[in-house]
């Protein structure tokens, strides 16, 4: 098998444990009563698996010269993802799971059409075009009628 073949596997087992983790978010909150603390034990528990495979792989490492030429917006992407698990803790046990993931993963393609079509945080270009475009509706379609029914 091919590296492409072995990237959509990994990437869709990532979709499923990212559907799973908001709900397993979402108990944690219900549990925890507390969203900010809901999403400050969730993301400890992220901080210290990165910890570990940091220290089971630690190379390669940037030199002093690869973190100066980093854009000051590189590091912020945490950042966006604390916003997204908060929103789904916060949200997915009044929702459900199918909605919230629904429009988080709608709202996260068309942000990814814009993305590639202006090339914007230094990604290659990707026009938008016509086939580009009936995707993104035909998702805004599924998703409101997962949330409708």
């Amino acid at each position: 098998m091919n590296t492409a073949n072995w990237a959509y596997i990994l990437i869709v087992v990532a979709g499923f444990l990212q559907a799973a983790g908001a709900a397993v978010n979402g108990s944690l909150n219900k549990a925890l009563v507390n969203p900010w603390l809901a999403t400050s034990v969730s993301f400890v528990m992220v901080t210290f698996v990165a910890i570990g495979l940091f220290i089971c792989m630690p190379r390669p490492l940037p030199s002093v010269s690869q973190i100066g030429d980093m854009p000051w917006w590189a590091p912020l992407g945490g950042i966006a993802g604390a916003v997204a698990v908060f929103a789904g803790l916060l949200f997915i046990q009044r929702l459900g799971a199918a909605p919230v993931n629904g429009v988080t993963i709608t709202a996260n393609l068309i942000a990814s059409l814009a993305i590639d079509h202006f090339g914007l945080f230094s990604m290659e270009q990707h026009a938008v075009n016509g086939w580009r475009l009936l995707g993104a509706i035909l998702m805004i379609a599924g998703v409101v009628l997962i949330a409708r029914f």
